[in-house]
């Protein structure tokens, strides 16, 4: 059921994508994201999704992952689209007792569509083409002026990459207990909104535990290790930035301030 997400999955490889600093795939990826949510043009989309497509490539990743990625927040994007297509006035194209569809509803609810469909997609290139250790190291880097104010950089930073991390694992641990309770009777699909919501608990109990579970064999696989946060903490490798990163990040940024000015 669930084995098919590659929400937090890393795929090794040695393309010009894996191979870039974690600091630059995280900006353009942030850069990205801001010029999805500044554009409504079906032809801003459409670079957009051309620039994906072809960072995909030069990634050497498999398309595979990119249905994979999506398919599980099909419903979402679906539900996303409706509701907007029912919600936005306009010219009414269509009418079924209490719902209408209009024109600008329509657009709307594609643009929407669209928009989410390539935010999960930059989303999931990110984190196909870094390792866990490499995001981490990329997100304090670019936390660390915030420690002035009293921003905890490296302990956010390993945090939210162990956050990011364990959603396969969690997902993997799910799909066990749902295979485990269907074996032993367990309904999870029958019956109203309620009872569904009952027929959960058997899955809820089991995850909670496991993930608790988890969570102190980590912190007790750190603390063997002598982990004590980021204070004093070095490195083996240090990131720094090559003429490749610029010129690459660079031209990200001149491509996304391009869309956004002409879309």
């Amino acid at each position: 059921m669930l084995e098919g997400i590659t929400i937090g999955q890393y795929v090794p490889g040695d393309s010009p994508v894996h191979t870039l600093d974690p600091r630059v795939k995280l900006v353009a990826t942030v850069v990205l994201i801001t010029v999805l949510f500044l554009i409504n043009s079906f032809a801003g989309y459409g670079l957009i999704a051309a620039f994906l497509v072809g960072v995909f490539a030069v990634a050497r990743l498999p398309v595979r992952y990119v249905w994979r990625g999506l398919r599980p927040l099909l419903f979402i994007v679906l539900l996303t689209v409706v509701l907007n297509m029912l919600m936005t006035p306009g010219q009414v194209w269509a009418k079924w007792g209490p719902f209408t569809i209009t024109d600008a509803g329509v657009i709307r609810g594609s643009q929407m569509g669209l928009r989410l469909i390539l935010l999960v997609v930059a989303t999931s290139l990110l984190t196909l083409a870094t390792s866990p250790i490499s995001l981490t190291d990329g997100i304090e880097s670019l936390l660390r002026p915030f420690r002035r104010v009293g921003v905890p950089a490296h302990e956010l930073a390993m945090m939210m990459t162990i956050a990011l991390r364990f959603i396969p694992t969690l997902l993997e641990e799910t799909d066990k207990i749902i295979k485990a309770q269907m074996a032993r009777g367990a309904d999870f699909e029958s019956g109203n909104l309620l009872r569904r919501a009952r027929n959960m608990i058997p899955l809820l109990v089991p995850l909670f535990l496991s993930a608790f579970r988890r969570a102190d064999e980590l912190a007790t696989a750190m603390e063997s290790r002598c982990y004590r946060g980021g204070e004093g903490r070095t490195r083996l490798r240090a990131l720094v930035l090559t003429r490749r990163d610029v010129a690459v990040l660079s031209a990200v940024v001149v491509f996304s301030v391009a869309v956004a000015v002409i879309f």
